[in-house]
């Protein structure tokens, strides 16, 4: 846990390193929504399609077990990139950030757009698996690119605007495919054809990478070495890729359930349940604001974002009436919102340049993992407890231990140093 190891003060809040690129003007408006458009590109293949599954089950229904390869469609990007963004940061930090990221970007066009002209839901799966192989080295490289770019407070800023990004993007991402959706299932594929025109931006506005510091090691303040290379660290990381893991548990919670719960209290009608996951969404929006304003390092703070996440839980799992359901949802977004970032900076803060590409791989991977794995703990824990609102509240229970663990580590640590 990131109290457990004594790490270096992190450079990505003490405002002590300028940033390596001009942080500001066009060219730099330009860079910066680049880095956020690509970074929101794992998040389309994640919802786009959500809208239109049961018109493609209509449409297989005659395949033999359709009813669970169907849904695969959807899942399997994200699987597949959990999977493979440790490979893709090796291959980023080999050879080049932005090389990996424009083959990366033409590729998700061309498997995104694949089921338009395929017949078969085999193949359907296996492109959208292959989706999930270009969203790794997209979002391994969009992130390492952020750590090359930007340090201090301007990392903290646009490290909390990708979470910003992508909590916004994916309620758009659910109306536009529900939208394209009522002309037929195909239809949403087409959107992500967007990043051929994404590619060629990128190309010419981003810069080939920063260069590596030549007196400190990006990200942890230390001495760059000379003769030999710095072994990379991970015994420090594996503590935060393990909290994060579960911090995408609790950060997806919400969007992947909160209209069960709300069926649940007998609410039906779609338009309410729209308007419920928007502003939680909002909220976890508010709470990455929050994060970007106050400037600290994450590490202090965790424990404190991890038991607001847990209070919100609580009125989760006792909501009554859907009002109260909703309140529950923005004090738990309102902590992710702010968790997300916090756990990306804590980890950008503990790599060399020499490791960022490896060390983004991991942690996306971890993240991913846990969304992966969210909706399949929370279905055993309802099974086990009787209900998805007691499951909820199990949840929120072991949120609020991991907390605990994480202040009294730190307390411990502090008083050992």
């Amino acid at each position: 846990m990131p109290g457990s190891v004594p790490s270096p003060s992190p450079v990505a809040v003490d405002g002590t390193a300028p940033s390596p690129v001009v942080v500001s003007g066009p060219a730099h408006l330009l860079r910066v929504t680049l880095l956020m458009a690509g970074s929101c590109l794992p998040i389309l293949g994640a919802v786009l399609i959500a809208p239109v599954l049961p018109k493609m089950q209509d449409h297989f229904e005659s395949v033999p077990g359709a009813k669970a390869l169907v849904p695969l469609a959807l899942t399997v990007p994200a699987l597949a990139l959990a999977l493979l963004a440790p490979f893709a940061g090796v291959i980023v930090d080999r050879l080049g950030r932005k090389r990996l990221l424009i083959a990366a970007t033409l590729l998700y066009a061309a498997f995104g757009t694949a089921p338009l002209w395929l017949d078969s839901l085999g193949a359907i799966i296996a492109s959208r698996a292959l989706v999930g192989v270009a969203e790794a080295a997209i979002m391994t490289c969009c992130t390492t690119l952020i750590g090359d770019y930007y340090s201090g407070r301007q990392r903290v800023r646009y490290l909390a605007l990708q979470t910003m990004c992508a909590s916004a993007s994916a309620t758009v991402f659910f109306v536009l495919g529900g939208a394209a959706g009522s002309a037929g299932w195909r239809v949403p594929f087409w959107v992500y054809a967007v990043s051929l025109v994404l590619a060629p931006l990128m190309a010419v506005a981003l810069p080939g990478g920063a260069a590596r510091p030549a007196t400190a090691a990006a990200g942890t303040g230390s001495p760059a070495p000379t003769a030999t290379r710095r072994p990379f660290p991970v015994r420090q990381l594996a503590g935060i890729c393990a909290l994060t893991f579960f911090g995408a548990m609790v950060f997806y919670t919400v969007p992947v359930e909160m209209s069960y719960l709300l069926d649940d209290l007998g609410v039906a009608n779609s338009g309410v349940i729209g308007l419920a996951t928007a502003i939680a969404s909002a909220a976890t929006v508010g709470g990455a604001v929050a994060f970007a304003r106050l400037g600290r390092a994450p590490e202090p703070i965790l424990p404190a974002v991890l038991a607001l996440c847990a209070v919100g839980f609580g009125l989760m799992s006792l909501a009554g009436n859907a009002p109260l359901l909703v309140i529950g949802a923005v004090v738990n977004c309102v902590g992710t919102g702010m968790l997300l970032p916090a756990l990306l900076t804590s980890a950008m803060s503990r790599l060399a340049f020499e490791d960022r590409g490896r060390g983004t791989g991991l942690w996306t991977a971890a993240f991913f993992g846990g969304e992966f794995v969210c909706p399949l703990v929370l279905l055993a824990g309802e099974s086990a407890v009787g209900g998805l609102a007691a499951a909820v509240g199990v949840l929120g229970l072991v949120t609020a231990l991991v907390a605990a663990g994480l202040r009294t580590s730190r307390h411990t640590a502090g008083r050992r140093a």
